[in-house]
């Protein structure tokens, strides 16, 4: 008896890249990828690491010149650090971004100076002269302790050199915009040295795909630029955390934090939107940053842990030498701090001061439950909260944990609570309609949108990725 013919319009149709066998050999992973192709990865992940290398040399080098140290922790030398420090190196970073305001603020004819533009709204055409001297910037600014995150600097390095190999190369678009993306995790990998969580952020975050046929130029662009930063940055991870005993009180304190945390990552995200979205008229934006950054630099002298991009304050917190009196004073601080910073245009990243908000609010939940029920030490409910935090604001629950994890490399015992309030978080930031702190950054162009029919405008990446080849039918997005 045999069985009965289906016809292939009866078939249900699949994703593209998936299959039925999904790992059969010489299917679906390399499918369409070209040697010249494999070349670029190659290359792009040995300049991107190269330039993170730069790149962080400048910063600690604009570091000591500005806060007048020569070794340990950047928190520790801003501290003792005389006062009129603080205020002079601010008002030089208010200097320099208010005197590049007018091509800060301004679009390129071609090309995108951020990385989220370039993928969602250029279709991952990057301007790469302007890209480089806004990473410069950034990183200078940031040195000089600018409340916003390092890693800005090195992603638009890669996704500038992803986007120029590409156009040398004459790559089709979808292999372009994976590049861009692949670029710009490399750079967020090389300078956290976070190999496999700078490629889940390319693919999860930046193209809202976990594809498995991107998972390979991705994966293999971020080890790459890692293996190289090495070099400069070392090998050790980011945060150096005790061993922490899993305890059924964490489990608890997870499941009850995990709707709070994921409410309050909604708001420092609607914060970040209203501040991306602030139009300041050719006056204000020489005046601005000159008076937010010397406003932050008086405030610093008593607070120094709001200079910079807040490393050195996760790090206190999560081996819990941070009191509740001054935790509460920076998770109001530290935000705020950073959407000033960010609404006056200055460049930067999120990521670490996402993070830092993160685990001050985890900190102040982890002491309050203390009381309730102790057993375990502050510093583990700042971890998980921070995980958490992270993940329901980047709205990237596998790249949250697996940063965390590599981050830190001493996270094993903390992964079920953090699993059980990632998801928590994550599912209230996605019901409530809350994007992530990246596409809230964006600043929509008509020109580019109204590109879109012909191919030269991207898609939202949260709803439509747009990077990948058509089917094998001939279809196409």
């Amino acid at each position: 008896m045999t069985e009965p013919q289906t016809s292939s319009a009866s078939r249900p149709r699949q994703p593209r890249w998936s299959s039925y066998q999904p790992n059969v050999p010489g299917r679906g992973i390399v499918a369409g990828y070209s040697g010249r192709f494999w070349a670029i990865v190659v290359a792009l992940g040995a300049v991107t690491g190269a330039a993170a290398s730069v790149l962080f040399e400048l910063l600690r080098l604009v570091e000591h010149i500005a806060y007048g140290y020569h070794q340990g922790p950047f928190l520790d030398g801003v501290a003792a650090a005389a006062g009129w420090r603080h205020v002079a190196a601010l008002l030089v970073a208010g200097l320099l971004v208010a005197g590049s305001a007018g091509w800060l603020r301004r679009r390129p004819a071609i090309g995108a100076t951020e990385v989220s533009d370039a993928l969602w709204l250029r279709a991952g055409d990057v301007a790469p002269v302007s890209s480089l001297a806004r990473a410069v910037l950034s990183i200078v600014t940031v040195g000089l302790g600018v409340s916003l995150g390092r890693e800005a600097a090195p992603q638009l390095a890669g996704a500038a050199t992803a986007s120029w190999l590409a156009e040398w190369g004459e790559l089709p678009v979808w292999q372009r915009r994976l590049l861009v993306a692949s670029g710009a995790g490399a750079g967020f990998a090389a300078v956290y040295n976070v190999p496999l969580g700078g490629a889940l952020f390319a693919l999860e975050v930046l193209l809202g795909t976990v594809a498995l046929p991107l998972v390979l130029p991705a994966l293999a662009t971020s080890v790459i630029a890692t293996a190289i930063a090495w070099i400069a940055i070392g090998t050790g991870p980011t945060y150096q955390l005790p061993r922490y005993a899993l305890h059924p009180t964490q489990m608890v304190w997870a499941l009850l934090a995990g709707p709070i945390i994921g409410a309050v990552g909604i708001a420092w995200v609607r914060i970040v939107q209203q501040a991306a979205a602030i139009r300041l008229g050719p006056r204000a934006r020489r005046v601005a940053p000159i008076v937010v950054f010397g406003t932050l630099g008086l405030v610093s002298i008593r607070y120094p842990q709001l200079l910079g991009n807040g490393k050195n304050v996760v790090q206190l917190e999560a081996i819990g030498r941070l009191s509740v009196g001054l935790l509460c004073v920076l998770l109001v601080l530290k935000p705020l701090a950073t959407a000033s910073c960010l609404g006056v245009g200055s460049p930067g990243g999120l990521f670490t001061p996402t993070l830092t908000v993160g685990v001050l609010l985890a900190g102040v939940l982890g002491t309050l439950w203390g009381h309730v029920w102790p057993g375990s030490t502050i510093g583990s409910y700042a971890v998980i909260g921070g995980g958490a935090f992270l993940a329901a604001s980047m709205q990237g629950p596998l790249s949250g944990v697996v940063l965390v994890l590599e981050l830190t490399r001493n996270f094993d015992s903390l992964m079920a609570p953090t699993l059980v309030a990632v998801v928590e978080a994550t599912v209230i930031a996605r019901r409530l309609g809350a994007p992530s702190i990246y596409s809230a950054r964006l600043r929509p162009d008509p020109d580019a949108l109204s590109r879109r029919s012909a191919g030269t405008a991207a898609i939202n990446a949260l709803d439509r990725v747009g990077v990948l080849p058509p089917d094998e039918d001939g279809a196409s997005r």
